[in-house]
């Protein structure tokens, strides 16, 4: 510990009066050169673990048909679809969920028999703080209206957090631990 006599009964000081202990301290407790910390507040190590059905919506897996005649390349049936596996599936939901059911449902030991998931793409919000509302002119007149999101969209592309950068941080921190427990060990994560 690198800790000056001032620093130390500062940090008694704080603790006998019941005080929380500024972050400075915090990052001076328990440095370590090779350490490195992420604090901050609702940060939890629990993830999510819940295990959802996948159920298909569109399949884009057909060969061209003049390649149709090679169905052994392809690991497809006579009419072209994949017959089984989790491999080129492009999956649509709250990743957190689609994560965790990967994680803890029945195709955990497909992915970790075939080495892990080779590349995950996500495209978070970048807490910016918007929320994509805007005014729009009316019958080019001085009429204005705010065009508001709709439920659908104000879900979708909210990009204002509660608690503000802290549940931003929590909400990318369990993705990206659910991510890694899934990746291969030559896997990308790709984050737009």
């Amino acid at each position: 510990m690198n800790l000056s006599d001032n620093d130390k009964q500062t940090i008694l000081r704080h603790i006998q009066e019941g005080q929380p202990l500024p972050k400075e301290y915090i990052y001076k407790l328990f440095a370590d050169d090779e350490d490195v910390f992420l604090f901050w507040n609702g940060r939890k190590e629990e993830v999510t673990n819940s295990v959802l059905p996948f159920h298909s919506i569109e399949h884009i897996d057909e060969p061209r048909m003049e390649l149709a005649e090679q169905t052994d390349i392809f690991s497809v049936n006579a009419k072209g679809r994949q017959e089984k596996g989790w491999t080129n599936k492009l999956i649509w939901g709250d990743n957190k969920l689609i994560l965790s059911s990967l994680a803890n449902g029945p195709l955990r030991e497909q992915i970790e028999k075939q080495g892990g998931i080779k590349l995950i793409y996500i495209d978070p919000p970048f807490a910016v703080g918007a929320d994509f509302s805007y005014q729009i002119q009316l019958n080019g007149g001085d009429d204005e209206v705010t065009k508001k999101p709709t439920v659908i969209e104000e879900i979708a592309y909210r990009d204002t957090w509660g608690k503000g950068i802290s549940s931003y941080l929590t909400m990318m921190y369990e993705r990206l631990k659910l991510m890694h427990v899934l990746l291969a060990e030559d896997g990308c994560i790709y984050l737009l």
